[in-house]
């Protein structure tokens, strides 16, 4: 019963900062089942299952605060599914034991990347001016969005995915580089994502059947997900997010840095390792102040 009450905080937590962030359910959630033995095929039938309801619920509170943009929604969605069918390929062609510090890898590099996401300065809040709801209302009030390689991106997108639920540290910040507002990303992202999740899931389940899932946990990580999705698509609009991108790739890196160096037999050598987290951190947290100069992610 705690198990399962750990479960769905970790199902809350996760879903509240994919939906804010417009990543994080994936890796968190597969960092923590991968860490209580989860094979990989099954942390990914898990993560993906929950996240095809997370996102459902996700999807429709960004539609609801209108986050989302409709033609790039299905341009990623087409993308990410064909990507997240190689991934699911090379995650029921492999063995568990092989893969495991291979997902352990890229999820460290997860991590990375959302550190170098989050060391810039992000703007305080993402509030639409009055009447400045979507772009088919009011183009002009857009910055120029350059969508050149964002299917090819889905489609990478979509690989990281089918192996460790990573969709969104891929796409989002790839989005936001090309000047697409912080809203219409995070919403775009998490809603073309429930997509890609069920086209993962349901690979996974026809590839390798249902041996090894647990509903119980499917369950719990679902009812932590849903109730935290509405309440992240209503922070984005006035919370700072920087903090918590912090600590989320904090947390990616010390997990799976810890399970690298179980892989490797390392003695000393992991403590040199897990000291480098907080410093890698620490240079992400204070890069505003060392170069005043960065711009923050585009808002109008």
């Amino acid at each position: 019963m705690h198990e399962l009450v750990f479960v769905a905080l970790a199902g809350f937590a996760a879903s509240f900062v994919d939906g804010a962030l417009g990543m994080g359910f994936g890796p968190t959630s597969s960092t923590i089942l991968l860490g209580a033995g989860l094979s990989p095929a099954t942390t990914s039938t898990t993560v993906n299952l929950a996240k095809v309801a997370t996102g459902v619920a996700a999807a429709v509170s960004h539609w609801r605060f209108r986050n989302i943009d409709h033609r790039l929604v299905i341009r990623l969605a087409v993308a990410g599914s064909l990507g997240a069918v190689i991934g699911v390929t090379v995650l029921a062609n492999i063995d568990g034991k092989t893969l495991r510090p291979i997902l352990a890898a890229m999820l460290v590099v997860v991590g990375l990347r959302i550190l170098l996401r989050f060391s810039r300065p992000l703007p305080d809040a993402d509030t639409p001016r009055e009447g400045v709801d979507d772009y088919a209302h009011d183009p002009p009030s857009m910055p120029a969005f350059d969508q050149r390689g964002t299917g090819l991106v889905a489609a990478a997108g979509g690989v990281t995915n089918g192996l460790v639920g990573a969709w969104g540290p891929v796409v989002t910040p790839f989005l936001l580089h090309r000047g697409l507002r912080p809203r219409f990303a995070v919403g775009s992202v998490n809603t073309a994502e429930v997509a890609v999740a069920a086209v993962s899931a349901g690979s996974l389940l026809g590839a390798l059947g249902g041996g090894g899932l647990d509903p119980g946990v499917i369950l719990a990580m679902l009812g932590g997900g849903v109730v935290a999705a509405p309440v992240a698509a209503l922070a984005i609009r006035f919370v700072p997010a920087r903090a918590m991108g912090l600590a989320v790739g904090a947390v990616l890196l010390l997990t799976n840095t810890r399970e690298l160096a179980d892989w490797a037999h390392l003695s000393t050598g992991r403590w040199v390792a897990y000291f480098l987290v907080p410093v890698l951190v620490a240079i992400a947290a204070l890069a505003p102040r060392w170069w005043p100069g960065r711009a923050a992610e585009p808002t109008s």
